[in-house]
């Protein structure tokens, strides 16, 4: 049966790019329902809408139907996906904030289908506070969001604001439209995810970069695959993943007391955390003044968790990740076999596009069969469904 997305568009000069996102959805055989607000109706003809989605398109929720339904409600439960696309400031305004009034804010507060934001604005506007705000309110209710790209905006302006690329948009709906099988129903699946820190004294401490996507996006797949999953989560800023238990550590030694005591029962074990590899040798109970000269701190190394893992194996499957700066393939199978891993992820971690906090990732998952499988940049969401796809001998 074919999947229905509906399709919301808003007044924005991006507008016309929605055109080429419905055509590429309609050449995959899927049913395509759009809704205009009254704002971009002013930017393109409705009709044309009409022409390439092969259905009636909605402007006016208060217009004589062309069939005896409620509009609003009606394509709210036919839709297996909402799309919001460009989706102006004011659209996020109203929706995090409860208001509907117009068809397409209506839809989207009537429908349980999952709906995904693709803002495109000025750069000052999306980068003001209420909208940010806005933004990350909207996430918290599991709403979800195809970041923009950043460039030159029609407006003259240079920097991030504008829609992201129509392959980017298509290749999300397509991804969120995939029946998901669930083939790791009954498994046990451990991840551990974000950074940890090493405190030097009660205001100071040493960390890393990691944001935490990556694993929290492994935890997601895994859920929706039917896995029982626990998530064991240095400090982020990350909106916690529904119906997925979250343990919150703080440093390495947290780190290996809940994974060890969560370790026996797991099928698979994926290690995305960014886990610190020293601390300070000897820590200040007090914070330490500043003085006249440098501060010179001795580091000791912490609990290399990962090799202890691998050590202590019986069934569970272990990944490991990578994160490296040069000779990324070397270096990912030095670590694949000094910690006796089934599988590991490497990736650059230099690159612009996909470096620390990016929503996209470029890796290469190895398997200790010397198996290579090379993903060239894609959301942390679909590396996630390739990663489980190896582990199960998808790929």
């Amino acid at each position: 049966m074919s999947k229905c997305v509906v399709i919301g568009v808003t007044g924005g000069i991006a507008v016309y790019k929605a055109l080429d996102v419905i055509s590429a959805l309609r050449k995959k055989d899927i049913e395509v329902h759009v809704i205009m607000t009254e704002s971009a109706s002013k930017f393109v003809n409705p009709l044309t809408f009409q022409s390439i989605s092969q259905n009636m398109v909605v402007t006016d929720m208060f217009a004589e139907p062309k069939a005896w339904e409620i509009q609003h409600i009606s394509l709210a439960q036919k839709a297996d996906l909402m799309l919001v696309a460009p989706c102006t400031a004011n659209v996020l305004g109203k929706v995090a904030n409860g208001i509907a009034d117009d068809m397409l804010t209506t839809t989207i507060m009537a429908t349980k289908a999952k709906v995904v934001f693709a803002p495109a604005m000025n750069t000052n506007m999306y980068e003001n506070k209420i909208v940010q705000n806005n933004i990350q309110k909207l996430k918290s209710f599991g709403y979800e969001f195809i970041e923009p790209a950043s460039g030159r905006l029609a407006c003259g302006d240079i920097g991030k604001g504008k829609l992201a690329d129509v392959n980017t948009i298509v290749e999300r709906v397509l991804f969120e439209l995939e029946d998901k099988e669930q083939d790791l129903k009954g498994k046990k699946v451990l991840i551990s995810a974000g950074p940890t820190i090493a405190p030097i004294d009660p205001v100071r401490y040493i960390t890393n970069r990691s944001t935490g996507k990556m694993g929290y996006a492994i935890a997601e797949e895994a859920r929706d695959r039917g896995a029982e999953v626990t998530l064991v989560s240095g400090p982020t800023n990350l909106e916690p993943p529904k119906n997925v238990r979250i343990i919150n550590i703080r440093t390495n030694e947290e780190m290996k007391k809940e994974i060890f005591e969560n370790f026996a029962d797991s099928d698979i074990v994926i290690k995305s955390a960014a886990v610190a590899d020293y601390k300070p040798k000897e820590y200040s109970k007090e914070k330490i003044k500043k003085g006249e000269g440098d501060l010179n701190l001795c580091l000791t190394r912490d609990n290399d968790i990962l090799k202890m893992l691998g050590e202590s194996k019986t069934h569970q499957i272990l990944v490991g990740f990578a994160a490296e700066s040069n000779n990324v393939i070397e270096n990912a199978n030095k670590k694949l076999i000094n910690k006796n891993l089934d599988f590991i992820v490497a990736n650059d971690i230099t690159a612009s596009d996909t470096g620390f906090g990016s929503d996209d990732n470029k890796v290469i998952i190895i398997s200790k069969d010397n198996k290579a499988m090379h993903l060239d940049k894609m959301s942390k969401k679909e590396v996630a469904s390739n990663i489980f796809d190896m582990i199960l001998g998808k790929r």
